[in-house]
C-alpha cells in the first residue's frame, strides 16, 4: 500500500474539480486546499528524512505503478480543463469567482501539469518526453523543457542561471529575470543544438519553432470550441501556472551559489546547492519534487527513489507555506537570510 501513497497527488485535481463546478467562495477550493489544508497536514504529519535501502530503491525504480500514476495526470488535467472552459463559457461569474477559478486552474496546471511534465521531461523514452511537452502546452511554457534540461541543470546556482534566485532578490524581481532569461536561454540552446548538427534555423528539428506553432494552435482550438473570452482565460491561467512554477524555482535555490575551482570552472553540483523540504504531505503531493537536492545531484533518478541528504539545507516550512512567505519579501528575508551559508551571501 505504501507504493500507492502518491495517489494523494490527485487531491489537487479533486479540489480543482470542486472549484470548477462551484460558485461563490467555493471557487477558491484549490487555493484553500493548497495553501491552508496542506500546510496544516504538513505540520500534523511532520517531516521524514528516511531513505529507501538500495534494494528497495532498485525495486521501486522499475515498478510500473509509479509511472502510471504520472501518466494518468494527462487525461485528468485536460479533462478538468475542458470542464473549466465549458463552465466559463456557459455561466456569468462574478469577478471574485473568476479570480478563484483562475487561481484554482493555475494551481492545477502548476502541480499536476508543470510538475509532472518536469518529472517526465527527464526520462529517456521518447513517449514520456512527449507527454512532458503535452503537459507544458496549456501552461504556455513549452520552452521550459529545453532550458530546464539543458540549461538550468548545467548552470544551477551560478550567475549564468536565470532560475537561481540571488541573495536578497525579491520574488517579483525574480519573476521578471527568470522568465525572460530562461526564454532567451532556450533559444540560445536550441540554436547551438542546430549548429552542432549542421541544421538551419528552419529545420524540422527546431523544437522552439514547433512550440511557437503548437501553443497558438492550442489556443485556436479553444477559440473554435468556445469563444474569445475563454481564450483570454486560457492565457491567464497559463501565466498563473508558470508564475507558480517560478515561485518554486525561487524557493528551491534562493541565495545558494556554487564556487569556482582553481581551474576557473564551477564546482560540481552538490546536494547543498538546493533547498530541501521533507514534510511528508508536500513530498507526496508533488511527487517528491521537494527532495530537490537529490534531483539536481542526479537528475535521471525517478521521483520515487529520491533521497534526503544530511548536507542539504532545509526549508523551515513546506513548499506551500514557503511560497506564501516569498510573496512578502521582508518576511521571506527575515526567515531565510539567516539560513543561507555566510560564504554564499557575498558570492
Amino acid at each position: 500500500m505504501k507504493d500507492l501513497k502518491y495517489i494523494f497527488a490527485y487531491t489537487i485535481p479533486a479540489s480543482a474539480y470542486i472549484s470548477f463546478i462551484s460558485t461563490g467562495i467555493w471557487t477558491y477550493s484549490t487555493v484553500f486546499y493548497a495553501f491552508l489544508v496542506i500546510p496544516i497536514l504538513d505540520v500534523l504529519t511532520g517531516e521524514s528524512k528516511e531513505n529507501l535501502s538500495e534494494e528497495d530503491a532498485s525495486y521501486k525504480k522499475t515498478k510500473w505503478v509509479f509511472d502510471l500514476m504520472l501518466y494518468l495526470n494527462i487525461p485528468i488535467v485536460f479533462g478538468l480543463l475542458f470542464i473549466f472552459y465549458s463552465n466559463i463559457q456557459l455561466y456569468n461569474y462574478q469577478v471574485f469567482e473568476i479570480v478563484g477559478l483562475v487561481l484554482s486552474a493555475g494551481i492545477l496546471l502548476a502541480t499536476n501539469g508543470i510538475n509532472v511534465a518536469h518529472e517526465l521531461g527527464h526520462r529517456t523514452p521518447y513517449f514520456e518526453r512527449f507527454f512532458s511537452k503535452i503537459l507544458y502546452m496549456p501552461c504556455l511554457y513549452m520552452h521550459f523543457y529545453i532550458e530546464h534540461n539543458f540549461g538550468h541543470h548545467l548552470n544551477v546556482a551560478t550567475p549564468q542561471d536565470g532560475a537561481s534566485a540571488r541573495f536578497n532578490q525579491t520574488l517579483y524581481s525574480f519573476w521578471f529575470t527568470s522568465v525572460t532569461r530562461q526564454y532567451k536561454s532556450a533559444w540560445k540552446i536550441q540554436i547551438e543544438m542546430l549548429n552542432r548538427q549542421g541544421l538551419s534555423f528552419l529545420s524540422i528539428k527546431n523544437d522552439m519553432l514547433w512550440y511557437h506553432l503548437i501553443q497558438p494552435f492550442y489556443l485556436l482550438i479553444i477559440y473554435r470550441l468556445f469563444s474569445p473570452k475563454v481564450v483570454v482565460i486560457a492565457i491567464i491561467i497559463g501565466v498563473v501556472a508558470f508564475l507558480f512554477l517560478e515561485c518554486i524555482n525561487y524557493i528551491e535555490h534562493y541565495g545558494l551559489r556554487r564556487f569556482k575551482t582553481e581551474f576557473g570552472r564551477y564546482e560540481r553540483v552538490q546536494p547543498y546547492h538546493s533547498w530541501n523540504s521533507n514534510f511528508n504531505i508536500g513530498r507526496i503531493t508533488l511527487y517528491e519534487l521537494t527532495r530537490h537536492s537529490d534531483h539536481h545531484y542526479k537528475s535521471s533518478k525517478k521521483y520515487q527513489t529520491l533521497k534526503s541528504h544530511e548536507e542539504s539545507p532545509s526549508l523551515p516550512y513546506g513548499y506551500p507555506t514557503s511560497i506564501l512567505l516569498s510573496l512578502v519579501p521582508p518576511l521571506w528575508f527575515w526567515v531565510m537570510n539567516p539560513l543561507v551559508p555566510k560564504a554564499m551571501k557575498s558570492h
